[in-house]
């Protein structure tokens, strides 16, 4: 049986951008991906322009998983627009709790994404399969990894099917993280979220601001290429490319690509694990 893909794409900006999307999503759909998903900005910034790709997505034929933050909202508007994904025909959820944009106070009344997949069970029974977040390196705001080990158990406790990881290049740390959260009591899959490296500034500046680690070795062989991009990308399709091969072999239950709107990068990786054909 094929290993299960997934692609994660970000609401473009302008018009521009929707068409390179576009093209970008023709060209990974010939992986065959069992789902492809769109980020929802801080606050709900890019909501009008994560439901137009979320239905563009559908109108394609694939089926789209929406981004769902609920930090700053109330039940009501919650409920209303679950119910307008629904009538959309979207049945894929990642819900999350999502970051304030600066200058908010808390607000609402959601305060973890525990909190809104409890909801979203209560109100709509199975009429979602509902995605969260894992963080094997631990999130960036956790008080310790224990904590955010916790915290991820009850967001699955409450209701959830299964985890994307937020993208890591250790694999001991993805592996340790399963068998710990097994230890809690966890038992739905765990897929392992992908970022293939094009951009090394790019890439820091990611890894920094989410709490992803960069291995030593991994961060100087970046940095010795200085601007030479080409060296850049092919050293980031080995050092990925291996990662999803340890994975691979050891049987994760899928892999999720952050794509960055780009179709290249994602495929030629495939195409090294001889998952697709190269073309």
């Amino acid at each position: 049986m094929a290993l299960p893909l997934s692609f994660e794409f970000f609401p473009p900006k302008t018009p521009e951008g929707a068409a390179k999307l576009r093209a970008a999503r023709q060209r990974l759909y010939a992986a065959r991906p069992q789902f492809c998903s769109v980020t929802y900005g801080a606050g709900g910034s890019t909501q009008e322009g994560t439901l137009a790709t979320v239905a563009e997505i559908q109108a394609e034929g694939m089926d789209a998983a929406a981004h769902f933050s609920c930090i700053g909202a109330t039940r009501e508007r919650v409920r209303a627009q679950l119910a307008e994904l629904q009538r959309m025909g979207v049945k894929r959820l990642v819900a999350l709790r999502g970051d304030l944009p600066s200058g908010y106070g808390l607000g609402g009344e959601f305060t973890y994404a525990r909190d809104l997949v409890a909801f979203i069970r209560a109100e709509f029974g199975a009429a979602f399969h509902i995605e969260v977040a894992a963080y094997p390196e631990m999130h960036p705001q956790a008080r310790s990894p224990q904590a955010d080990l916790q915290a991820f158990a009850e967001k699955v406790r409450a209701g959830a099917d299964g985890a994307i990881t937020q993208y890591f290049f250790n694999t001991d740390a993805y592996f340790r993280f399963v068998d710990d959260a097994h230890v809690l009591g966890v038992d739905v899959p765990i897929v392992p979220g992908i970022m293939p490296i094009t951009n090394a500034s790019q890439l820091m500046r990611f890894s920094d601001a989410c709490g992803a680690e960069i291995p030593r070795w991994i961060r100087l062989r970046l940095q010795g290429y200085g601007d030479d991009v080409a060296s850049i990308r092919a050293f980031g399709l080995d050092v990925v490319t291996d990662l999803c091969d340890q994975l691979r072999t050891a049987g994760v239950p899928g892999l999720h690509f952050y794509t960055m709107n780009q179709a290249e990068p994602t495929l030629a990786i495939l195409q090294r694990l001889g998952m697709i054909e190269a073309g």
